[in-house]
Formats: C-alpha cells, sequence, structure tokens
C-alpha cells in the first residue's frame, strides 16, 4: 500500500476520516497477513515509511504507526502519506 491519507475532507468529521483511515491500514494488513507464508517463512513482516508527502517519508517500525498517525492529527495536519510493503520475516531465537 502507498497512499496519501486526507484528513480534511469537506462535509465529513475530522475524527471519523481519522478513524476510516486507521481502520483501512488494519484491514490492509489482516488481508496480507493472510496470505500463505512461503517455504521457510515465519511470518509476514512489513516495510513502513511514513511521512508529510512521499519525497519527506522515513521509515519507521509497523509499531508505532499508531502514534504517529495521531500526532499528525492533533498537529492539525491535513494529510499524511504511508507506504506499507509486506516481506518474508525469519524470527530470532532470544538468547
Amino acid at each position: 500500500m502507498k497512499k496519501t491519507f486526507l484528513l480534511n475532507i469537506e462535509g465529513k468529521n475530522r475524527d471519523r476520516v481519522l478513524e476510516a483511515t486507521k481502520h483501512e491500514i488494519r484491514k490492509y494488513v489482516q488481508r496480507e497477513r493472510r496470505k500463505p507464508l512461503p517455504e521457510g517463512v515465519d511470518y509476514w513482516d512489513f516495510n513502513c515509511r511514513f511521512g508529510a508527502s512521499a519525497e519527506t517519508a522515513s521509515e519507521v517500525h509497523f509499531a508505532t504507526l499508531t502514534a504517529l498517525i495521531d500526532a499528525v492529527a492533533a498537529e492539525g495536519g491535513a494529510a499524511f502519506y504511508l507506504e506499507l510493503l509486506a516481506k518474508p520475516g525469519h524470527r530470532k531465537a532470544r538468547g
């Protein structure tokens, strides 16, 4: 998923647009995780880039996405760019 999400849409409540955006992202993640795993892969991981635009987006950890989206909304940002691409993941032994 490579998309610029608008938070200020005329005629729509900003809070509802924000929740719909988060829901769309969660739906995409669930859909990607349902795909069959290739041989030798433990789970689906995600490469994430987040920013105000595609040009200024930087790599972020998947677990921080919701906090970053909330921060943009709290600052009054009109939009944000999100790039979320699934990749094979391998678990590391704890030790």
